[in-house]
C-alpha cells in the first residue's frame, strides 16, 4: 500500500511566513481547490483551521460543502450552480451571464480581466456587473483579479498591478453611490504576495506556497519555503535477481551482479507517472529499476517501506512540468497521514 506523509509542522511554518509577510493570519486566504493541490482536502482544511486561518478558496461547491464548518469564508472560483445559499460561501462572478445564476442574497467577489484573459469581466463592464449584482440583491463582498507573471523577472506583474489598482478606484466611487462598504480588494497569488515588499492588499490567495513551494526567478528572492507532501510506499515482495537477469516490462533493467530487489506498491495508477526510461533516484538515494508500472516499482533491498519522493521539483523537472502537476497527480484514494 501507497500513503502520503504530511508534515503538519512544515505545513505551519509556510503558513506563519505567509501571514507574517501579508501582515497577519487574517490576511491569508488558503487555496484549497484540486483536493488542496493534491495534499488532501480535509485533512489540510482541518490543520489551517487550527492555524487560525479562517479563509479559504475552493473550485468547486462540493468542494466548499466538504469544508464548511472549518472556515468563515470560503470563495468558490468557479461554480455558479448552487442550490443552497450558506452565509460563509462567496461565489466567484468570471462573467456577465454568472450575475443570472447565483441564488439571491448570495455573497460574491467580482474577477476582473486585468491581463490574463482567461476568466473574468472585462474592465468596461464593471460598472454594468456592479449595478446588476445591487439589483438583484446579491452582496458584494469582493472585488479580484489574477496575476498571470507573477512569478517571472517582467514588468506584466506590475502592469496588472497598476490596471487592477485604477479599478480598484471605480469600483470605491460606484460602491459609494450605492452605499456599498466593506469590500475586500484581492489580486495576490503566492508569487504575488512576495513580489510586494510591503503588502497593500486586503488579502492574499495562498495555494502552492502553502504547500512548501514558490518556483520563480532567482532573482525575485522568494523565501525558502517547507514541503509538506511526501509520498512511500510499503513491501509486497522480495527476490534474488541473478546477474544477467532482467526485471519489469520489457525487461530494460539487466542486473550486473547478484542482487536483492524488492516491489513496492506504487505506480502510474496511484498517480506516480512513468519515467520514460529516466533514472530516478528516490529519497532514500536508491534508484528506481526497470519500468514504472501501474501498481509496482523495483528498488534494490529489501526495506518494509520506502520514500518515493519528498520534494517534488526533481521529479518536477524530470518530467519536464512544474510542481503543481506532480503534487495534483496524487491519487486521492492514497490515505493520508498527519506527523
Amino acid at each position: 500500500m501507497s500513503y502520503i506523509k504530511l508534515n503538519k509542522e512544515n505545513l505551519f511554518y509556510n503558513l506563519q511566513t505567509c501571514a507574517d509577510h501579508a501582515g497577519g493570519k487574517e490576511k491569508i486566504a488558503i487555496v484549497l481547490k484540486d483536493n488542496a493541490y493534491g495534499h488532501g482536502l480535509l485533512e489540510i482544511a482541518t490543520l489551517a483551521n487550527q492555524f487560525g486561518l479562517t479563509k479559504a478558496v475552493v473550485q468547486t461547491y462540493q468542494e466548499a460543502k466538504i469544508i464548511e464548518d472549518l472556515f468563515e469564508a470560503i470563495l468558490i472560483l468557479a461554480d455558479t450552480q448552487i442550490d443552497t445559499y450558506s452565509h460563509s460561501f462567496h461565489i466567484a462572478i468570471n462573467s456577465l451571464e454568472d450575475l443570472s445564476r447565483v441564488p439571491i442574497n448570495s455573497n460574491i467577489h467580482i474577477k476582473i480581466d486585468t491581463g490574463m484573459h482567461r476568466n473574468g469581466i472585462s474592465p468596461d463592464q464593471l460598472e454594468v456587473a456592479l449595478l446588476t449584482a445591487f439589483e438583484k440583491k446579491l452582496k458584494i463582498c469582493g472585488v479580484f483579479t489574477h496575476h498571470k507573471s507573477a512569478d517571472e523577472l517582467s514588468s506584466e506583474f506590475f502592469f496588472q498591478e497598476a490596471v487592477f489598482k485604477g479599478l480598484k478606484k471605480d469600483v470605491k466611487k460606484i460602491c459609494e453611490k450605492l452605499n456599498l462598504s466593506d469590500i475586500l480588494f484581492h489580486s495576490s497569488n503566492s508569487a504575488a504576495l512576495f513580489r510586494e515588499q510591503n503588502f497593500s492588499g486586503d488579502m492574499a490567495r495562498v495555494g502552492i506556497a502553502s504547500y512548501g513551494y514558490l518556483d520563480a526567478h532567482e532573482a525575485l528572492n522568494f523565501p525558502k519555503l517547507k514541503p509538506v507532501l511526501s509520498l512511500h510506499a510499503k513491501k509486497i515482495a522480495t527476490r534474488v535477481l541473478k546477474a544477467g537477469q532482467r526485471v519489469g516490462y520489457g525487461g530494460t533493467y539487466e542486473a550486473p551482479k547478484d542482487m536483492i530487489i524488492s516491489t513496492y506498491s506504487i505506480g502510474y495508477g496511484d498517480g506516480f507517472r512513468r519515467l520514460g526510461g529516466k533514472p530516478f533516484t528516490i529519497a532514500n538515494g536508491k534508484a528506481i529499476l526497470g519500468r514504472v508500472s501501474m501498481d509496482n516499482i523495483v528498488v534494490e533491498g529489501d526495506d518494509d517501506e520506502i520514500c518515493i519522493f519528498d520534494d517534488a521539483r526533481e521529479l518536477a523537472k524530470l518530467h519536464g512540468t512544474i510542481t503543481y502537476e506532480i503534487l495534483t497527480d496524487q491519487k486521492s484514494n492514497i490515505p493520508r497521514i498527519i506527523v
